[in-house]
């Protein structure tokens, strides 16, 4: 009887401990949701009273930077690892400019079931682990761009998968309220050992819907049917955020706010500017708009783009008593920091002999500082959609170089032949308007190599002359792989 008691208060402890020590983790990731598109950021367009608390209530990051598009971030995300290491700096299924100036490596078109991950390490250290929403890192039989087929969740770390909502993702609010029921029902079925739960909202990707009695508001209030700032993109913005704000209310009924370290991030810029794909392929004609949404301005360009507006975005912290309440953080960090930083929040590691590529952020939660190391980004694609070449990028403190390998696109969307170096100083020039490789080539050079000097520690082929260009073909788009990368 005594042994039994000692039993129980051994295990009471041990909740007792584990609770103050082991944080739920809840990470929100949006799609296409711009950095000016909150009012912690400076916007005044759409009230997002919910998020800007969420930012009161925790820290706001002013340089949190992720990939430009949704399958490299998801898969950063999840492995730690750069898309250069893991293989995913492409969107999923593939398609490619096989014709093109410049060739494009190939890339891996599924996230690998025996890739240690978050959730996988996390599940190791006793976390239940559940995810709802956008998948976009496999093909076929265990999930798509939609989401993780149900079956396959124990393949990727996960104890549990939310069902697809009713219709089509691209209608009604695109199962904003679905999904954020979702999280809340697995929240209150899973009380008795540590969560993560992985929320990855289909909001605001195109095509950009959200519930009639908001748009018609913003219409009344002024806002186009269509076009930049339309009325619907508008709505979609304050309905994710009145979302977010039913979930973080519902973390407060449950008692939960105090231990659970709740993260919001996007997964790429907002989509300011979307091209036709051109219909003449030989460059001598601009780039055509297809549709335009939000201008990320202060920030240059958006979604697709390796400019800031593409890639920096609005990312904000909570977990009380470990960040102090209104903190606004000027550390460039990185989406590969997220892994080891939750494992180090929750006391996991991660499995085998995986590489990670980012760093701790703890430090900066306490006001601390992580040692200067340079960022950097692997882009070695075609997207014409966005106007992006093959290119690469690194930051170092307050500067950023983007070196084109072969071609590229002006700001009127006028082709270019040869290589480029651009370089920015980000803190006199957040929007890029200033190009100073020229006034400052030393250092651009030396940035350069850094660059290189990364790319063949992974190693990954630095992109150079397509043996298969063709001039009247090379900005041809086809989803039909060629024989020779088959």
């Amino acid at each position: 009887m005594k042994t039994s008691l000692l039993w129980l208060l051994a295990l009471l402890l041990a909740k007792v401990s584990w609770g103050a020590d082991r944080p739920n983790i809840l990470f929100i990731l949006t799609d296409d949701h711009g950095w000016p598109t909150l009012g912690c950021y400076g916007s005044n367009k759409v009230p997002t009273p919910h998020l800007d608390r969420l930012a009161g209530e925790g820290m706001r990051f002013s340089e949190a930077y992720v990939m430009p598009q949704c399958t490299p971030t998801r898969a950063a995300l999840l492995s730690g690892q750069h898309t250069a290491r893991n293989g995913m700096w492409h969107v999923i299924p593939w398609y490619g400019l096989p014709w093109a100036r410049v060739e494009e490596p190939g890339y891996r078109e599924q996230f690998p079931r025996d890739l240690p991950n978050l959730p996988k390490s996390l599940h190791d250290a006793g976390y239940t682990t559940g995810m709802a929403g956008k998948w976009h890192l496999t093909t076929g039989a265990d999930g798509d761009y939609v989401s993780l087929h149900p079956e396959a969740a124990g393949a990727y770390g996960f104890d549990w998968v939310a069902p697809r909502g009713p219709g089509s993702q691209n209608e009604g609010d695109k199962w904003v309220d679905h999904l954020t029921d979702q999280a809340i029902g697995f929240i209150q079925g899973h009380h008795d050992k540590p969560w993560f739960f992985y929320l990855a909202h289909h909001t605001l990707h195109g095509v950009v819907a959200a519930p009639p009695d908001l748009v018609k508001k913003h219409l009344a209030a002024g806002a186009p049917e269509t076009g930049m700032f339309n009325a619907t993109y508008f709505a979609a913005i304050e309905h994710l955020d009145n979302s977010i704000g039913r979930l973080l209310g519902a973390l407060d009924e449950m008692n939960l706010r105090n231990n659970t370290l709740v993260v919001f991030l996007s997964d790429n810029g907002g989509l300011d500017t979307n091209y036709h794909l051109p219909e003449v392929n030989d460059g001598s004609r601009p780039l055509r708009i297809k549709t335009q949404e939000f201008d990320n301005a202060p920030l240059r360009a958006g979604k697709g783009s390796a400019y800031e507006g593409g890639i920096r975005m609005p990312c904000l912290v909570r977990w009380p008593g470990h960040v102090s309440a209104g903190r606004v953080c000027d550390t460039p960090v990185h989406v590969v920091d997220w892994m080891p930083t939750l494992l180090a929040a929750s006391g996991a590691s991660s499995s085998g002999n995986h590489r990670l590529d980012g760093v701790n952020l703890l430090p900066l939660f306490d006001g601390e500082t992580i040692a200067p190391r340079p960022l950097f980004w692997y882009l070695p694609l075609y997207d014409l959609r966005w106007a992006a070449t093959p290119c690469a990028v690194i930051r170092q403190g307050d500067w950023k170089l983007i070196e084109s390998f072969g071609d590229w696109f002006d700001e009127e969307t006028r082709y270019h032949v040869g290589p480029r170096l651009e370089l920015f100083n980000l803190r006199e020039d957040p929007g890029e308007l200033v190009d100073q490789s020229a006034s400052e080539s030393v250092r651009a050079a030396d940035l350069r190599s850094q660059l290189r000097d990364w790319m063949r520690s992974i190693p990954v082929p630095i992109p150079g002359d397509n043996p298969h260009f063709e001039p009247t073909r090379q900005l041809e788009e086809t989803k039909v792989k060629p024989e020779w990368l088959k």
